[in-house]
């Protein structure tokens, strides 16, 4: 019998059918279900632990009845298989003496530092660059059952993955692009934290360390650009400057009275400064009319 909710095909002739959810097959282990049951030994310690609690109440209520916090799942094996239902939790849940052993999951957001790695760019440039990680656990059970431990094979994943994808980076793309590198990052841990029930929630690159000598070299091409740029910017003011100048000069050409009034400002501006100079005030019209018969004279 098959039926279809949401994407989701569950069949139900046997424990060992996959089932597809958004897209991806999910197995037994992840629904909470084994395809192997305990046997007749199996059966009978089962049979001997119920009645191994029933002959030591109250007592064995503290040693059966557990706790996990809102925050946490426990993953239970009975007789080494995996209890079917999940994960249990959050608040009380039962274990038998002897034949079950639980495991507790924290599904809070856990964080952790990539120690720097040297890394070769793809402009053959080796810096040192850490990063940091976020990741939750998504599924309990597959992350005690797929993988071994799902928190250190995280971190060790980590430290690959930034190698990977930073060596496909320039320099360049390292100090201006760090928002696309940690997408990146983020998209390729997670593909690959998956089938371990960890999801990747972010990934940032914390800082990008470069060798003393390329330091010094981009500090000196940096002041080499800004010394070029205020050599560009003085060049250009002092072309503003006699553009203004000369429109000043004709102006003042033009009216005989302005060009009285800035003779007169500029005796005043030297005679206010505290210097030996003696200054002749002329009126500006007999140096006109000086000027003006040396002009005649010559042309004679």
């Amino acid at each position: 019998m098959e039926n279809s909710d949401q994407g989701a095909i569950v069949r139900n002739d046997g424990y060992n059918i996959e089932m597809k959810e958004n897209g991806r097959q999910m197995s037994a282990i992840e629904r909470g279900e084994n395809s192997t049951k305990p046997g007749c030994c199996g059966y009978f310690l089962l049979f001997v632990s119920w009645i191994l609690f029933v002959f030591t109440l109250p007592f064995s209520l503290c040693f059966c009845i557990k706790v996990v916090q809102e925050y946490e799942r426990a993953v239970i094996f009975r007789l080494g298989l995996l209890l079917p239902g999940g994960a249990k939790g959050p608040g009380i849940f039962f274990v038998l003496p002897c034949i079950d052993t639980y495991q507790k999951v924290d599904l809070r957001t856990v964080t952790f530092d990539v120690p720097p790695q040297e890394i070769l760019s793809k402009d053959s440039v080796t810096v040192a660059v850490d990063a940091v990680v976020y990741y939750r656990i998504t599924n309990p059970t597959i992350s005690i059952t797929n993988v071994e431990d799902a928190q250190r094979s995280t971190r060790l994943l980590a430290q690959t993955t930034l190698r990977n994808v930073l060596g496909t980076k320039t320099l360049q793309e390292l100090l201006s692009d760090r928002e696309s590198v940690s997408n990146q990052m983020q998209t390729a841990l997670d593909e690959a934290t998956d089938p371990w029930g960890i999801k990747v929630e972010r990934v940032e690159i914390k800082d990008v360390r470069l060798p003393v000598q390329l330091q010094r070299a981009m500090a000196a091409e940096a002041e080499a650009a800004r010394e070029a740029r205020a050599k560009v910017i003085a060049a250009e003011g002092e072309q503003n400057a006699s553009r203004a100048l000369k429109e000043a000069a004709d102006v003042i050409s033009q009216s005989p009275s302005a060009l009285q009034l800035r003779y007169l400002q500029t005796l005043n501006t030297i005679s206010a400064e505290k210097n030996s100079t003696i200054i002749f005030p002329l009126p500006i019209d007999l140096i006109s009319s000086i000027v003006n018969n040396q002009g005649t004279t010559t042309k004679m």
